[in-house]
């Protein structure tokens, strides 16, 4: 009785661990929880046999991802439990890979941030929220982002956390390791480029319309939405460079938005402050639709256009849709139709020739696509989106997260905008100005730099780090190996 008892509380300690992570993360934001979970989940698998090890280890997923990715349920109850389930498996067999004896505190973290790196693009294109970039942002580990994005922060999150089980252990060696590695980190993320100021500024407006909080379409007309923003535009009075509104408030049915009486009454706003108006508009393709955020010139042109690539997978698209529908799996009759998916560069030109990235809602989850806005000549990155249909706030303040890694990974202000909240400006080192609360109609205005140059992390994104983590994995396990083989005969 006393083994299983063990088991018992080892698999309870290991789901504990994973809900420490999971605190560590917004909307509860107790960033430094993360490492007490891994410094514990590392007590519990050292020493243990492979098997017992990916046990642990899921279990501890299972509490991270339950918690942190509970947003998942307003989408679908079986696709949330099947990617906690899949998640918690990358764990798993990350830390059922990565060597269990001496070299475990150097070939762990790294197995277990390729675990990340795997989340963060498969399946359906990955899900990167509930992540350790998204919970450290708020603490002295966020500047590493302009030289390895989240995968960075990411190993140095796990690599202290092992750290502080090397501690105690009392094996300082490995603990000093961890300690160095931080320290080359924040030094390395002083000096690195972070990006110059231009020396031009930007007048921008972001409108915010107001509206309850948890409201699908079906509750809500888009009329209504549309008629919120128009009317806190109105209120406008003082001189605006640009108006940025949120992600698919327009929604134009069977007619082109460009005919729409929608573009019409936007226009005439453009006009009246004689500055561009950016505008999220959803337009139907057949039996498919489009989400694009467009650029209406004071003059009532149509500018420019950008259409959103990375779909979000079970709320704009359904995966898998011919077997889901086959099997009559629950939930699938709310999303009828798919999104297309975009294929141009993630920028939006003004007509005075100013570039601005653009990232529609999830893409902001998403560093690559900040980093392609950035490579296009994005001096400002916008963030159009509508987290309206969430309960709670977790997607909505994880996504302001995102925002402040963004902004320092590119070097870049970030102007997020949002129909219920939260809409904010983010500066290139990571701290928010003018937020909004949830529900309100609210304009906020900034006179915002035009930055250029790239970072680290623009210049050579995830890859590179990729492939450092495998190698420095590939290492301990070597090692490992070598330090099982007999002596040699004397």
């Amino acid at each position: 009785m006393e083994r299983p008892r063990r088991d018992l509380a080892a698999g309870a300690g290991a789901v504990g661990a994973g809900l420490l992570v999971a605190a560590s993360m917004p909307p509860w934001g107790w960033w430094p929880l993360a490492f007490a979970g891994i410094a514990i989940l590392d007590r519990l698998v050292a020493g243990r046999s492979r098997r017992s090890r990916a046990t642990r280890a899921f279990l501890f997923g299972l509490g991270w991802f339950a918690a942190g990715m509970v947003w998942m349920l307003s989408f679908t109850i079986p696709g949330y439990l099947a990617a906690i389930a899949v998640y918690a498996g990358y764990l798993a067999a990350a830390t059922a890979i990565a060597p269990a004896g001496r070299w475990r505190w150097l070939g762990l973290p790294a197995a277990l941030t390729l675990a990340e790196a795997l989340r963060f693009c498969f399946p359906f294109g990955g899900v990167p929220l509930a992540s350790l970039g998204i919970a450290q942002v708020a603490g002295p580990l966020a500047t590493p982002a302009r030289l390895g994005g989240v995968l960075l922060i990411t190993w140095l999150t796990f690599q202290i956390g092992c750290g502080l089980s090397a501690l105690f252990e009392r094996r300082l060696l490995p603990a000093a390791v961890a300690a160095g590695l931080m320290l080359t980190a924040l030094l390395a993320a002083a000096i690195a480029p972070s990006g110059e100021d231009t020396g031009r500024t930007i007048r921008m407006a972001l409108v915010q319309g107001g509206g309850e909080q948890g409201t699908s379409a079906l509750e809500v007309p888009p009329e209504l939405v549309f008629q919120r923003h128009l009317a806190a535009t109105a209120t406008i009075e003082d001189p605006v460079d640009v108006v940025v509104w949120p992600e698919n408030i327009v929604d134009v049915n069977d007619l082109l938005f460009a005919e729409s009486a929608e573009r019409e009454a936007i226009a005439a706003e453009a006009a009246r402050l004689q500055a561009p108006i950016l505008v999220g508009v959803t337009e139907d393709v057949g039996d498919r639709f489009l989400n694009a955020q467009v650029v209406i010139a004071p003059d009532g042109e149509i500018t420019d256009r950008y259409e959103k690539v990375r779909r979000v997978p079970f709320g704009e698209y359904l995966p898998l849709r011919g077997l889901l529908e086959a099997i009559n799996a629950p939930g699938i009759d709310q999303l009828g139709r798919d999104a297309v998916a975009g294929t141009g560069p993630a920028v939006l030109e003004l007509p005075d020739g100013t570039r601005l990235g653009v990232a529609i809602s999830w893409e902001i989850f998403f560093g690559g696509r900040v980093r392609d806005g950035v490579e296009a000549g994005g001096e400002i990155v916008t963030n159009p989106t509508n987290g309206a249909s969430y309960e709670g706030t977790i997607v909505q303040t994880q996504q302001v997260a995102a925002s402040r890694l963004r902004a320092l990974e590119t070097g870049r202000w970030v102007a997020q905008v949002s129909p219920t909240g939260f809409s904010a400006f983010v500066s290139p080192s990571g701290d928010v100005h003018h937020r909004t609360t949830i529900t309100e109609q609210e304009v906020i205005r900034r006179d915002v730099p035009m930055r250029t140059g790239r970072t680290w992390y623009v210049r050579l994104g995830e890859l590179p780090w990729v492939a450092v983590f495998a190698l420095v994995l590939s290492g301990a396990l070597l090692l490992t190996r070598r330090d099982r083989r007999p002596p040699a005969p004397a």
